[in-house]
């Protein structure tokens, strides 16, 4: 299933984004999301407790996401992309696909680095990371691996998410 076209593809940028500048806004209500019904630790938005810890001033749950709402560049709201076709990376490269009709998500995992502070500005770029093959229940199936990369403003680096697709 994996075209040399494929196959040289791997590690190639599909997407990249920056962020606004976070408000301590967004991570206090970021926060009370999470840790909803419970109030979330003082760290996330009292000033004065978030000094004395061990971060030194506000900073955001590992789990943020300043690309939740909008985005500084490309501007605007983000639009579902891809939907239901199983094609959508290799098209986004230019390349020919594998054709297959059915995909699913086949997990994420992911490394965290430095936090996210008030008024940090957040670069996403996605990567082609890699593929494999492996035989299933359902017959040949495509695992296919998208990494997400995010660093500060001090090029810094804050996350790294990999998401497995699974295709067949």
């Amino acid at each position: 299933m994996i075209s040399d076209a494929m196959r040289a593809a791997t590690g190639r940028e599909l997407s990249r984004a920056v962020s606004y500048p976070v408000s301590a806004s967004d991570i206090r209500r970021w926060a009370i999301a999470v840790y909803y019904p419970a109030e979330p630790p003082p760290r996330y938005w009292d000033p004065e407790v978030a000094a004395r810890s061990r971060w030194g001033g506000i900073v955001a749950p590992e789990d943020f996401n300043p690309f939740a709402w909008m985005s500084a560049e490309p501007r605007g709201i983000p639009r579902g992309r891809g939907g239901s076709d199983a094609d959508f990376t290799e098209r986004c490269l230019g390349i020919d696909g594998p054709g297959l009709a059915q995909q699913l998500n086949g997990g994420c995992s992911v490394e965290y680095g430095a936090p996210i502070r008030v008024d940090d500005v957040i670069t996403s770029v996605q990567r082609l990371a890699g593929y494999a093959e492996r035989d299933g229940r359902l017959g040949r199936m495509l695992f296919t691996d998208l990494e997400s990369t995010w660093t500060n403003q001090r090029d810094e680096f804050v996350k790294r998410a990999t998401l497995t697709l699974i295709r067949y």
